[in-house]
């Protein structure tokens, strides 16, 4: 795919030229992303409404209460799974919607199928690794959790744009994935962990707005902590579930474009030094100094 560098998210970034452009994008095409990502967030809102939550928690049975969510181990499930679609579809979206893509919404959607199956596979192999990680970080306590947890975090931003820019296999997409995340480790894992403390705290800011029609609800729940019940029935409120799902698609645009800024930064840094180390005969030498060699930008500034 030659024609990637044409992409406004191609070149090698440093942290602040990574967050501007992030954002940059994000408002460029701002309506397309919030409309895919709020009809992923209706759905999902809306099935789990349906879960009986309050049933769960007035349940003290341990064999009972296993057996629910036994129960709702396969729509929970099928959520998933369609939140991955969705997923695939933004990503796909953000990719080709830059490079000039005819019809690219419609593409988004019907050709996201071609690269959901892998994914799937992949992110169940994911899944496992992350859960090894986290029994490790575990053992480290919270600086070891949050660690592995920004390390799976890496891995999964990589998976989708070097499947689809590259046309990858599952086998060469989990090699690629790894080759790329660790050639530039240490700024990948920061530039993760400010992606993901910046996502929370928006996140927070955004549910605290949407949750103020419903204060009421919260303030008598602490004046009496046995009516807890109010706040699982508040999930069902049609409009909270209308609130919380334009919270949702806010935000969610913001992971298929940073997954590109690391890609791409990748990527561009690998092309760079691939044209820098070609020798006469056409082969190419790579220096290690150059894995650790400052993004242009920051050279020009010295």
């Amino acid at each position: 795919m030659d024609q990637i560098k044409n992409h406004p998210l191609y070149r090698r970034h440093n942290i602040d030229s990574a967050m501007i452009s992030l954002w940059e994008f994000y408002k460029a095409r701002f309506v397309v992303l919030f409309l895919i990502s709020l009809v992923m967030s209706g759905i999902v809102q809306y099935s789990t409404s349906f879960f009986d939550f309050k049933d769960l928690q007035s349940t003290t049975d341990p064999a009972i209460l296993l057996e629910k969510f036994r129960v709702l181990l396969v729509p929970m499930l099928i959520l998933a799974v369609v939140s991955l679609f969705f997923s695939t579809v933004l990503h796909y979206y953000v990719l080709h919607k830059p490079l000039g893509e005819s019809n690219v919404l419609l593409n988004s959607i019907w050709r996201s199928a071609i690269y959901f199956l892998p994914y799937i596979v992949i992110v169940i192999i994911l899944s496992f690794v992350g859960i090894i990680a986290l029994i490790a970080g575990i053992m480290v306590l919270i600086v070891g959790v949050f660690f592995s947890l920004t390390y799976i975090a890496m891995l999964s931003f990589f998976i989708l744009p070097v499947m689809m820019v590259e046309e990858s296999s599952i086998d060469r997409t989990i090699m690629r994935t790894l080759r790329l995340a660790h050639r530039n480790f240490w700024p990948n894992m920061g530039w993760t962990a400010v992606f993901i403390i910046l996502y929370v705290i928006i996140s927070i800011v955004l549910s605290g707005i949407v949750l103020l029609p419903f204060a009421g609800s919260f303030l008598s729940t602490f004046a009496n902590p046995q009516d807890t019940s109010k706040i699982v029935t508040l999930t069902t409120d049609p409009l909270f579930l209308v609130l919380s799902s334009a919270v949702n698609a806010l935000t969610l645009p913001l992971f298929p474009i940073f997954a590109f800024i690391l890609y791409f930064n990748g990527k561009a840094q690998e092309d760079i030094l691939n044209v820098q180390t070609t020798s006469n005969d056409g082969t190419y030498k790579v220096r290690v100094e150059d894995l650790y060699a400052r993004p242009k930008e920051e050279e020009n500034q010295n």
